[in-house]
């Protein structure tokens, strides 16, 4: 849109479209990063953990259920009890967890141990055939030269062979 100033110029000015609904924010987020599509988009990293409560690993007052508490003690004492039981499963529950990837980590290892194992093995076997097809080529190569050689020399003396019999009988 233009409008005309006081002093005659136009100018354009950008028509700003009202968000009505998250429909229309994501809309515009979409328009405005495909206005610019060369433009490198941040995409954040995923949080890796999720915040687990504070829970304190020594709680301080710790107090019992006696029996000459007043009758306001035991809200206070209740309030204790119950932050304890969260503070022991948060603990439980880290120490599993622990255990599980530690378990992971081994079934890993082990498993790259054993696929490094069977590489190693086909390798060697590979390596193996390979020699031993070489040797064959040579020792064919050689035997090849040789039957080559012999043929040649027996062609010669065969040529002689002939050459003497056409002598002979003329």
């Amino acid at each position: 849109m233009t409008e005309e100033g006081e002093n005659g110029s136009s100018k354009t000015t950008e028509v700003r479209k009202l968000v009505k609904n998250a429909t229309d924010l994501q809309r515009l987020k979409l328009e405005r990063l495909m206005k610019n599509p060369d433009k490198p988009v941040y995409i954040p990293e995923p949080r890796s953990d999720k915040k687990s409560p504070h829970v304190p690993e020594f709680v301080r007052n710790v107090m019992g259920s006696s029996a000459g508490a007043g009758s306001g003690e035991f809200h206070v004492y209740r309030h204790l009890r119950r932050k304890e039981y969260a503070r022991q499963k948060h603990i439980q529950v880290k120490a599993e967890k622990e255990l599980l990837e530690e378990a992971y980590r081994q079934k890993i290892l082990e498993n790259k141990q054993m696929a490094e194992g069977r590489t190693a093995k086909k390798r060697a076997k590979r390596l193996k055939r390979k020699k031993v097809l070489r040797e064959k080529c040579k020792m064919s190569k050689k035997n090849n030269t040789a039957n080559n050689v012999n043929e040649s020399d027996s062609t010669s003396d065969n040529d002689d062979d002939d050459n003497d019999q056409n002598l002979t009988e003329t």
